[in-house]
């Protein structure tokens, strides 16, 4: 058995080659993003350890059959860019990690929120100019706020037991609503309902042609003036250019913004030495009630080693049995 990481970052490079050692298995690891012109790579391997950034297309399939390759497995949980229709038909087993690690986010979305609620920004950019007055900048306490959770996966839930762990009312809303949740009470009427009672909206679901701009002009209008939103999921569910409306009208108070409509040119990249080309970012950055964050939520140690692990497992799992608990369906 063959495998070939490819987009392997340094803090990653650790952890795959423990696993080879430990497997006993022929590791190949390489910096290189995984595309029709890097995919000559992997010829004579079984399988690709990958990171999902950019699209993985019917062309990139195509040249992996042709290599016999078996198995890709992606060290993320969305697959929002992966086709699978083209998956299937080129007889590719597709996995993904679906739990990495969710306290490395939820406690990210807290932290950040907290942030927004303390005036961190605010009062950051007043201490650079001296200036040192507590007013107007009075904060409010998260244990008097409701927070409504959208999405109630494995993030979600542990997104709920931190918010309730402050003395916070929380709220949820999910298309699958969870038993244990509906039985608790937990669950909002509607998406509207929620909107209508939430002091504080966080994000934690996934990326579907249904979730897509999510929040919106409209759905902004049905909510709370002064609200709060908090994003470390997606950056598609939020309409950026009806956010910053909703902000400089004052309907949103405050955003915490992890992820970003167009974040792939951007995040992860050192763009020092060049002027970014994106109005609706850096009217963002611009902002002092906006904490922007390079979709770092889930960068912690913990996280990334069971990403990379869970991944070359899924990989060996589906080429010794010929089936995994990792597909992507």
């Amino acid at each position: 058995m063959k495998l070939i990481a490819f987009g392997m970052r340094k803090d990653e490079v650790g952890f795959a080659e423990e696993w080879a050692q430990a497997n006993q298995i022929d590791v190949e690891i390489t910096g290189d993003l995984l595309t029709t012109d890097t995919i000559n790579q992997a010829k004579g391997f079984d399988g690709i350890i990958a990171l999902q950034t950019i699209p993985y297309d019917d062309a990139l399939f195509s040249e992996m059959q042709k290599m016999s390759i078996k198995v890709l497995s992606v060290r993320n949980v969305g697959v929002d860019n992966i086709d699978l229709v083209a998956a299937k038909k080129h007889n590719i087993m597709v996995t993904n990690v679906p739990a990495y690690s969710p306290n490395a986010i939820a406690e990210f979305s807290v932290t950040q929120l907290m942030q927004l609620l303390r005036k961190t920004p605010e009062f950051n950019l007043k201490l650079k100019a001296n200036d040192y007055r507590w007013a107007p900048n009075i904060s409010r306490e998260l244990r008097s706020l409701t927070v409504g959770v959208i999405g109630t996966g494995r993030i979600g839930r542990v997104a709920m037991d931190i918010y309730k762990g402050f003395g916070a009312k929380v709220i949820a809303y999910d298309l699958h609503p969870k038993p244990e949740l509906k039985e608790a009470g937990l669950y909002a009427d509607s998406l509207d309902d929620l909107f209508e009672q939430a002091d504080v909206i966080t994000l934690h679901a996934p990326a579907t042609k249904e979730n897509e701009h999510m929040l919106n002009r409209d759905t902004f209008a049905k909510m709370k003036q002064n609200v709060l939103i908090v994003n470390t999921a997606r950056g598609t569910l939020i309409n950026t250019e009806d956010l910053i409306d909703a902000l400089k009208s004052g309907q949103v108070g405050g955003a915490a913004l992890d992820t970003y409509e167009f974040e792939n040119p951007i995040f992860n990249h050192d763009l020092s030495h060049v002027d970014i080309e994106d109005p609706l970012f850096n009217e963002l950055l611009g902002m002092t009630n906006v904490i922007l964050t390079p979709h770092i939520a889930f960068y912690t140690e913990t996280a990334v080693k069971n990403m990379v692990e869970i991944a070359f497992n899924s990989a060996q799992q589906f080429l010794t049995t010929g089936a995994v608990e990792t597909e992507v369906k």
